[in-house]
């Protein structure tokens, strides 16, 4: 089908066309057979590059131009949302009779964006979508058009029960809005089509055919029966089958099942990928490599990084800070790293595909059993679905490295069936926090209609009736005995504490934690090290570092200094290396001295700096709501030096734009120790300390104007 054939607005037309789109893929023909742009509500089940997005397009463009409500775009990532949100953008350039807006919301759970109350198309995390619904955002009943991305995560343990609740919630909107499903093929994608009463399009169409293979004794056997030999070095046999790639003019992604096996495989392979460079690409790695450097502190994860980068190699994984992630991946996009190492989160993120994708071990670390655990064929498929890159390669490839057991993974991966989706939501954790959030926004609702609303879950078309409603009992006499709720005959509401706790969007496990901590705390008494623990103990942080050998005669020592900041005495065992980690920023330790001393890596400390500066947010809302007037001011400074890293004596400097840890610090060991010294220096000698300058000199000095 051409697009010329669509019936889409003229200036809808000629975008595509300049966007080189003149023929449809046939999944995108499927969904427009099945009604795309009549208004009907679709699941399409396909693979990876067979053109989900563009059916996304063409349903957002064809809803505009034909009504007035506005569209919804549901990601399980913020990294995707972004990649969305850029390509959404631009769709403000079309005519369609109104002038289009586009805005992303995905970060505090506990407010509502200015700019996607007037939006017309906002892109959002299904964790966002729900706390808007949660706070009874008005323009709810506007919603016209729901797309709702990799809704195949809706099998996935942490974030699938908010993905389900949400789609739940909004599929019952009065104004009944279209639903356009995207995911991956999925085996019960019939049985999810019809929970969404949507219409089903599935596909095994790739633009680029694929090819898999296990890799086993010098040999790739393919599942169609062929064989090519491999050429084998003391590189192993993951870098030895992105070489044989390279070498013709492809690019390879390594999947590893750890961060350090991602790094070890990029440097085994640095050496040899350097040869097949030019030298133009050398230079354009140089320069790449020099940026690297000059954005970011220079650890050791990130020296090594910039030196593979120099040979076309790099890994990728969650140590790194976005700025590292981000040249990764466009240098990747670029063709310029040939060889790129990642761990598996890669491929349920961005969009990076190579022309042979590489599974170095079929085995993961799982966190519950203590134990590695093989892959699953769904995942195992998503990983397939980066190889093959279109516009580029005729053909992508998919190889296992295998040890001596050819035949049974060709049957249990190649030839498998991926898992059918099992929802999640029946997870008591999940429940607890969603039986509460139902019952905040519906106050005074009956037992019966609780059970009815999460009959029609996902949960309730394949959990058996009297199994779901026992767990829902559980959860509701749970949240009773802690008075989140109350019962008045067969009907329920929320107390303060529990709508505070459903809109401050945490776990109510977590909450009743800090209810307690607070309850305990002294008064008139510093408690900065017993808040920390407070937090980095909870069952909602994230993530957690287990505490080494070494690590213990530090913590003894911290707890033994700051005993009387505790809330209640603690051992060393009860603590981890985050809290370490948390601390040492607090006292400004560079990032050096965190990957250093403590393996912390930026990419982590960012993680833990964005969760403990949440959680202490939560901490200070439910201190305020039980009249802990004594402890807000120390909660709140603590929050602030969470923000910036610094130690209590900076706080005030940091309140003025453009000032934060390095220029605060640097000021303060000037004797400027408050913003009275900063009114009264001249400008001209505070352009003079390291770091400030005449451009943030003058800054400053207009803001201190604002601050009087």
């Amino acid at each position: 089908m051409k697009v010329t054939d669509l019936a889409l607005a003229d200036s809808a037309l000629e975008f595509l066309s300049q966007q080189g789109i003149t023929k449809l893929y046939p999944p995108q023909e499927d969904a427009i057979n099945a009604g795309l742009l009549e208004g009907k509500s679709i699941l399409v089940s396909a693979p990876t590059a067979s053109g989900k997005t563009l059916i996304a397009m063409l349903g957002i463009i064809n809803y505009l131009y034909k009504s007035k409500g506005r569209v919804i775009y549901l990601t399980p990532l913020r990294a995707l949302a972004s990649e969305k949100f850029s390509e959404l953008k631009k769709l403000e350039k079309l005519d369609l009779g109104r002038s289009i807006k586009t805005a992303i919301s995905t970060g505090d759970f506990d407010s509502v964006d200015k700019d996607a109350e007037n939006a017309d198309i906002v892109v959002l995390t299904n964790e966002k979508m729900d706390s808007l619904i949660r706070h009874g955002v008005e323009w709810l009943d506007q919603i016209g058009l729901i797309v709702a991305d990799e809704i195949h995560l809706i099998g996935d343990t942490d974030r699938g029960p908010t993905l389900e609740v949400v789609l739940t919630k909004l599929k019952e909107l009065e104004n009944r809005p279209q639903i356009l499903g995207l995911s991956a093929t999925v085996t019960n994608s019939d049985e999810i089509s019809e929970w969404l009463g949507c219409t089903l399009v599935s596909s095994e169409w790739r633009p680029v055919p694929l090819t898999e293979g296990i890799f086993d004794g010098g040999t790739i056997l393919w599942s169609n029966g062929e064989s090519y030999e491999i050429e084998s070095s003391i590189r192993g046999p993951p870098v030895d089958l992105s070489l044989d790639t390279i070498k013709n003019g492809g690019q390879s992604l390594i999947f590893a099942e750890t961060r350090t096996r991602s790094a070890s495989l990029a440097t085994k392979g640095a050496d040899a990928v350097s040869k097949f460079l030019s030298d133009s690409e050398k230079k354009d790695l140089e320069k790449i490599s020099a940026k690297l450097l000059a954005g970011n502190e220079q650890t050791d994860l990130v020296k090594t990084l910039a030196a593979l980068l120099k040979k076309g190699v790099g890994f990728h994984h969650a140590g790194l800070n976005q700025n590292c992630r981000e040249i990764i991946e466009s240098e990747f996009r670029n063709g310029k790293i040939k060889l790129l190492a990642s761990t598996p989160t890669l491929a349920a993120g961005v969009n990076l595909p190579a022309r042979r994708v590489v599974i170095s071990n079929i085995a993961r670390y799982d966190v519950k059993s203590g134990t590695n655990k093989p892959i699953s064929v769904l995942e195992y498929k998503q990983l397939c679905g980066r190889a093959g890159r279109p516009q580029y390669d005729k053909y992508g490839e998919a190889i296992i490295v295998g040890n001596s057991n050819t035949s049974d993974l060709i049957d249990y991966y190649i030839n498998g069936t991926p898992e059918p989706i099992k929802s999640q939501l029946a997870d008591d954790r999940a429940l607890r926090t969603h039986i509460l959030s139902h019952i905040v926004t519906n106050p005074g609702i009956k037992s019966e209609d609780v059970f009815d609303f999460f009959l029609k879950t996902l949960a309730g078309l394949q959990t058996r009736k009297n199994t779901l409603k026992f767990a829902i009992d559980i959860s509701k006499r749970f949240l009773l005995n802690e008075e989140l709720i109350v019962q008045k005959g067969d009907r329920f509401a929320a107390t303060e504490f529990g709508k505070k706790v459903s809109m401050l969007y945490i776990d109510p496990i977590t909450a009743i934690y800090f209810k307690r901590g607070i309850e305990t705390a002294s008064e008139n008494r510093n408690h900065t090290l017993g808040f920390l623990h407070l937090v980095t103990s909870s069952e909602e942080f994230f993530p957690k570092f287990s505490l080494r050998n070494k690590d213990h005669e530090v913590l003894s020592t911290l707890l033994e200094n700051h005993s009387s900041e505790l809330i209640e005495p603690i051992s060393e065992y009860d603590c981890s290396r985050s809290l370490l980690a948390i601390q040492s920023w607090l006292n400004e330790s560079s990032e050096v001295h965190l990957s250093d001393s403590l393996n912390i890596e930026s990419g982590d400390m960012h993680r833990l700096v964005e969760t403990a500066d949440w959680l202490v947010y939560c901490l200070y809302e439910i201190a305020k709501l039980l009249g802990r007037s004594d402890l807000l001011e120390q909660i709140a400074t603590l929050r602030k030096r969470i923000t910036y890293g610094i130690k209590e004596e900076l706080v005030e400097l940091v309140q003025i734009k453009g000032i934060g840890r390095i220029r605060a610090r640097k000021l303060y060991d000037h004797g400027i120790k408050n913003l009275e010294d900063l009114h009264a220096i001249p400008t001209k000698k505070l352009a003079e300390i390291d770091k400030i300058g005449p451009i943030i000199a003058d800054n400053i000095k207009s803001q201190l104007k604002k601050v009087r």
